[in-house]
């Protein structure tokens, strides 16, 4: 397994790739490390253009991106590109799936699409990965999670490398806010549910607006899913919407749910103990 690193928007992107299984004389013929080392460096260049092309159009922090025009008023939503005007109309409908918890609108009324395009480079830029051959590989933006397939872990030599090759889920730890050194579980990440993300103000401030009325003390949520746009929008739903959040998710969804209160205890519902790794 070889791990790639980049940075945008804002933060560490950091890629694990493993190599296919070489369960052949043919295949581990075809993938010298020349060859190998090829496709990984194609693919690397792929997801970082993902990650760079959306933050061109999609970062406030950029006078001269699309949104931020939209934002001083230089530029009409209405007259915007389609890729924008679909950006928003997906963030209107995990506003009406999350009851107005999640919202891409700032408490000024500014268009911010932040809370679904790092999600959405992490999907696009795992598809890329898949596109250049890639089937076991996992994608880390600033502890936002994706994974694919399986950690594999090829450490015997070529002429046994089927014997000692190590498949399983992905393990990936939960910090615990209060404490950056320890972590508050473990769990396993597989194909059925490969994505997970983590919402609260521990690392990077008070940065979720509060839903209008809601009582909340979370200080963080965890939330693994089906793909890493739902977990990445539910995490910060639940952190803005509070309990009455929380519950509406956790009843109508297919998730499993970590969440730390500002006492420390913690909350889980029935799912997320299945995902613990022993």
């Amino acid at each position: 397994m070889t791990v790639h690193t980049f940075e945008s928007m804002g933060t560490v992107v950091s890629v694990r790739l493993s190599a296919p299984t070489p369960h052949s004389d043919a295949t581990r013929a075809s993938l010298s490390t020349e060859v190998l080392a090829l496709r990984e460096s194609v693919a690397m260049a792929a997801a970082e253009q993902v990650f760079d092309g959306l933050n061109e159009r999609f970062s406030l922090y950029r006078e001269s991106s699309e949104i931020s025009q939209i934002a001083r008023g230089e530029l009409l939503l209405s007259a915007s590109s389609e890729r924008m005007r679909d950006a928003y109309a997906e963030a209107l409908l995990w506003r009406e799936a999350t009851n107005g918890a999640f919202t891409p609108h700032r408490p000024d009324g500014v268009l911010d699409l932040s809370g679904t395009i790092k999600a959405v480079a992490i999907a696009e830029a795992a598809a890329a990965i898949q596109a250049c051959g890639f089937t076991d590989f996992s994608i880390n933006a600033g502890g936002d999670i994706l994974t694919h397939g399986f950690a594999t872990d090829v450490t015997a030599s070529d002429d046994s490398a089927s014997d000692d090759t190590h498949i399983g889920d992905w393990m990936t730890g939960i910090v615990d806010p209060q404490n950056r050194t320890e972590l508050l579980s473990v769990v396993a990440l597989t194909p059925e549910l490969p994505a997970m993300a983590t919402s609260g103000s521990a690392e990077r401030g008070d940065h979720i607006w509060a839903r209008p009325g809601a009582t909340n003390d979370f200080l963080q949520a965890t939330v693994v899913a089906q793909d890493i746009i739902t977990a990445d929008v539910f995490a910060t739903a639940i952190i803005a919407g509070g309990q009455e959040t929380l519950d509406h998710l956790t009843s109508h969804f297919e998730i499993a749910v970590l969440v730390v209160k500002a006492d420390g205890e913690l909350l889980a519902n029935a799912r997320f103990p299945e995902l613990v790794a022993h």
